[in-house]
């Protein structure tokens, strides 16, 4: 992987995880993200609605914002999100499909994985990124052992039961990439709580990773 990586270039390794948001919310909730300085925003498909909501999030957001969805699991959701400007493919899972589909319209793919069998069949299949999921069950510790035997350059993402607590942690075995959802937003969160949570989340990152 290079530089030009698009998740290795974000400011910072946050990612937003908006599940359950609706279309209505989206503009005063991404907005308080995007202010707070988040750069980085999924919501996933299985969100009232969704693509709605990340056809709003993209017209509003800056160019240089990855804004997608999540839950990802076919091909055709690919070319969907990719008819409404979504950039951001996210998976819980290796999907050689989905991540093809993504590949050949020049999308950021992060799938889910678990085992070293499912991190090298989508590095295989094109992979940008991948996201360890769910990242409580394997811990740093685990993720470690893993990421051992992954290419250096490819970012790593730790997604699923994460928060601004576990970030020093995850730092100290190379991780800086993070998808953050129930710590940053819950259905009816209202934007002013978002904003609240998002800027101390930033702050806790800023924190973890200054130096």
């Amino acid at each position: 992987m290079s530089e030009t990586n698009p998740v290795a270039a974000l400011p910072r390794g946050l990612i937003a995880i908006l599940r359950g948001l609706k279309p209505e919310e989206s503009q005063s909730v991404v907005g308080a993200l995007i202010e707070a300085g988040f750069t980085a925003i999924e919501i996933p498909l299985n969100s009232p609605e969704p693509f709605r909501s990340i056809e709003t999030a993209v017209k509003l957001a800056p160019a240089d914002c990855l804004i997608g969805a999540g839950t990802v699991l076919t091909a055709d959701d690919v070319v969907r999100l990719d008819g409404i400007g979504g950039r951001l493919v996210i998976s819980p899972n290796v999907d050689v499909d989905v991540l093809g589909e993504a590949a050949r319209r020049s999308m950021v793919t992060m799938p889910g994985v678990f085992t070293p069998t499912e991190a090298f069949t989508a590095i295989k299949a094109g992979a940008t990124a991948l996201k360890f999921f769910p990242a409580s069950v394997l811990g740093p510790a685990g993720i470690a052992a893993i990421r051992a035997v992954l290419p250096p350059a490819l970012p790593i993402g730790a997604v699923g039961g994460v928060s601004e607590r576990d970030f020093s942690a995850y730092r100290a075995v190379g991780v800086r990439t993070f998808g953050i959802g129930s710590s940053l937003y819950k259905p009816g969160s209202s934007a002013a709580e978002v904003g609240a949570k998002a800027r101390a989340i930033v702050q806790a990152y800023d924190e973890a990773f200054a130096g």
